[in-house]
């Protein structure tokens, strides 16, 4: 009985722990534009979305796998913190602080349940799988689909490129070609038209 109460009791501490998600900040606004998301508000959408749109993975998936890979796969951030899509130099450091927070955060849990866990975040960032590619493809699909709500507002403020987006993205479609054609024409053409991302790659 009390190996059973000291099991519940540091799943309950983790669950306690992962709040610190919703305090993680990201760089994409939510579709009113007032507002930045956090770290769990754009988990949990990932994982609505996943539910919705995986007819439309270009491979057969484990759905339950891609969802708990998208609901985990920022956990690290509690420790590491959000690292910019496009902050160059946040990049450079960014595995090794995320594998580092990985060690600290992982064996909060009980040893199989660290395995399981540390297990589908490890398969998410190596993105060999049909999952992680999914996984991978809505993580990026998610942001444009809010920045064409906002009307581009944080590329306006970031006075973004379209060579960069299009480098940041530059595996969406490994997971889904259909969802990444649809943002192509949806999501980043017209905010080239209405001039809010820059396009760079003319005659480049």
């Amino acid at each position: 009985m009390k190996d059973n109460t000291d099991r519940l009791e540091q799943i309950v501490d983790f669950c306690r722990l992962t709040d610190k998600e919703k305090f993680i900040r990201r760089r994409t606004y939510l579709t009113d534009g007032q507002r930045l998301e956090n770290d769990a508000e754009h988990a949990w959408h990932l994982a609505v979305m996943a539910l919705l749109l995986c007819e439309y993975a270009n491979e057969e998936v484990d759905l339950l796998k891609v969802v708990s890979m998208v609901l985990i796969h920022d956990l690290v951030e509690i420790y590491a913190g959000d690292t910019f899509a496009y902050d160059k130099e946040g990049i450079k450091t960014q595995k090794a602080r995320e594998e580092a927070a990985a060690d600290r955060l992982f064996p909060r849990l009980p040893e199989d349940l660290a395995e399981k866990f540390r297990g589908l975040w490890e398969e998410f960032e190596a993105d060999e799988t049909p999952e992680a590619h999914f996984a991978h493809t809505l993580d990026n699909f998610q942001p444009l689909m809010l920045q064409a709500a906002t009307d581009g507002k944080a590329w306006q403020e970031g006075h973004r490129k379209l060579s960069e987006v299009l480098h940041r993205n530059r595996r969406t479609s490994a997971g889904s070609e259909i969802l990444w054609a649809y943002a192509e024409k949806h999501f980043i053409e017209p905010q080239l038209r209405n001039g809010h991302l820059e396009d760079d790659t003319v005659n480049g």
